[in-house]
């Protein structure tokens, strides 16, 4: 009984040793690409927090829909997604081992969800790229004479509008 005792503390002792000579996971980082504002909450009504630079490094804590609280040298607030340019980290290569062997790595062909309304997130993580209905989609298109033969066959006229001022 003691004999199994020990060998289990000497195994336990083992695996805690070894995670701590595991290099830390650090969080990841990132590039502010323009100047914006800082938010209390995920929120574009919420209230400021601050403000970033453009190119002003940061740390990325979390992730929430279109979201990301961030850590500035000044402040910690939520920025939206496309403001922020992700930077790799010195994990990369570890998280990348562990998604090899965990079966999680990438097959390449990507499903985006940022901004999409009406999907439940268990949706979201559920989406996944579908060949077929690509090629559905595609099969949609059109010719530009066969839009106008459409367009005449039903009494659409082209015509030009001047834009308007201070728009490009």
């Amino acid at each position: 009984m003691k004999t199994l005792w020990l060998k289990r503390i000497t195994g336990i002792c083992f695996i805690v040793a070894g995670m701590l000579s595991m290099p830390s996971i650090s969080a990841e980082t990132g590039t502010a690409l323009k100047m914006d504002m800082l938010r209390v909450q995920p929120y574009a009504d919420a209230k400021a927090a601050g403000t970033l630079t453009k190119n002003e490094s940061l740390e990325i804590l979390t992730k929430k829909g279109a979201w990301l609280q961030v850590k500035t040298k000044q402040s910690t607030g939520w920025v939206r997604l496309l403001s922020v340019k992700r930077t790799s980290s010195n994990n990369d290569s570890l998280k990348g081992a562990i998604d090899v062997a965990s079966g999680r790595a990438g097959t390449g062909k990507v499903v985006s969800t940022t901004g999409i309304r009406g999907l439940s997130a268990e949706e979201l993580k559920a989406a996944q790229f579908n060949e077929s209905e690509i090629k559905k989609m595609e099969s949609y298109t059109t010719t530009q004479e066969d839009a106008k033969q459409f367009a005449n066959a039903g009494g659409l006229k082209a015509f030009k509008i001047a834009y308007l001022k201070g728009a490009k």
